[in-house]
């Protein structure tokens, strides 16, 4: 048996729901909300930290990095639902932000027994997409001893990769062997143990906070809209025009006639009708401005 296993805050009990076995419905679900009510305060305090990881994540990504998630179990998970959002929101290739889990993708569906107990399988993991030093690793592990996150972490500083730990617990042991550490203290879960509630909640809101602050900085985001929104379906052809039509104000058949010449380009479209001129100049008034609408106009009128 690990004699520090028990020892850690993400395994300690919470004497709040000690005799939750024997609560009725509506108690059980308010001491599950109060608990939640929680978290957002303790990942205020690490706010700080992710600030790290996010200059991290946007350096790698202006440079022609990555940004790669790995963990396993909810863990890994949540990485990987993390960066499968990126492309249709942000418009960004595959590749660019990653989820990697221990067992590989069954595991996401399906356990994958003792795939996160070895070192050595997350350094495999890592060999296998080309690590280099300009990418970002942040492994994932609520535990914050997850051998396999140990392994990645430790071969991405072997590479020159920036190393990030996101954990819940006070010096862990992926902390240890990272450049940077999150550890948002969430206190101890409802049910012992039981990591994907406080714990998985807490590093999905900071997964959100380091890609979308990451692609803000990157100029996918004008205003608070999703200019650089992939137009796949009809839902988000309609999102398309109707941000269009808010950001420059002409009517929908004009947003949707100019998205359309825009080759379905929100940013383009955009520029195209805040300056007046056509797909090609507004194009090259976008890569001027490294993909920032604000300053592909105000270019314009220079």
């Amino acid at each position: 048996m690990d004699k520090k296993l028990p020892s850690l805050t993400t395994e300690s009990r919470n004497e709040r729901t000690m005799h939750i076995d024997t609560a009725d419905t509506m108690e059980i679900l308010r001491i599950m909300n109060e608990e939640d009510q929680k978290i957002a305060l303790a990942v205020q305090q690490v706010l700080p930290d992710v600030e790290v990881a996010v200059k991290f994540a946007y350096e790698s990504l202006k440079k022609g990095g990555r940004v790669i998630y790995i963990g396993a179990g909810t863990s890994g998970r949540l990485g990987v639902l993390d960066a499968v959002e990126c492309p249709p929101t942000f418009s960004t290739p595959s590749h660019m932000v990653q989820g990697i889990m221990a067992g590989g993708e069954k595991a996401f569906v399906k356990a994958v027994e003792g795939a996160e107990d070895k070192e050595e399988l997350g350094e495999q993991d890592l060999k296998a997409i080309h690590l280099t030093a300009d990418d970002t690793v942040i492994g994932i592990a609520a535990s914050g001893r997850t051998p396999y996150v140990i392994g990645a972490l430790k071969y991405a500083r072997s590479v020159g990769s920036k190393a990030v730990a996101l954990s819940c617990n006070e010096n862990s042991l992926i902390s240890q062997v990272a450049d940077h550490s999150i550890e948002v203290v969430v206190g101890p879960e409802v049910l012992t143990g039981s990591t994907r509630l406080k714990a998985a909640t807490a590093h999905k809101m900071i997964l959100n906070m380091i890609s979308t602050t990451s692609m803000v900085h990157l100029g996918k985001v004008y205003e608070n809209l999703m200019v650089d929104v992939h137009v796949s379906n009809h839902k988000l052809k309609e999102r398309a025009i109707n941000i269009i039509h808010k950001v420059t104000g002409v009517s929908y058949e004009t947003a949707k006639e100019a998205l359309e010449t825009a080759n379905n380009e929100v940013k383009t479209a955009i520029v195209m009708l805040g300056t007046e001129q056509d797909y090609e100049a507004s194009t090259a008034l976008l890569q001027q401005a490294h993909g920032y609408v604000r300053k592909a106009i105000e270019l314009s009128k220079k």
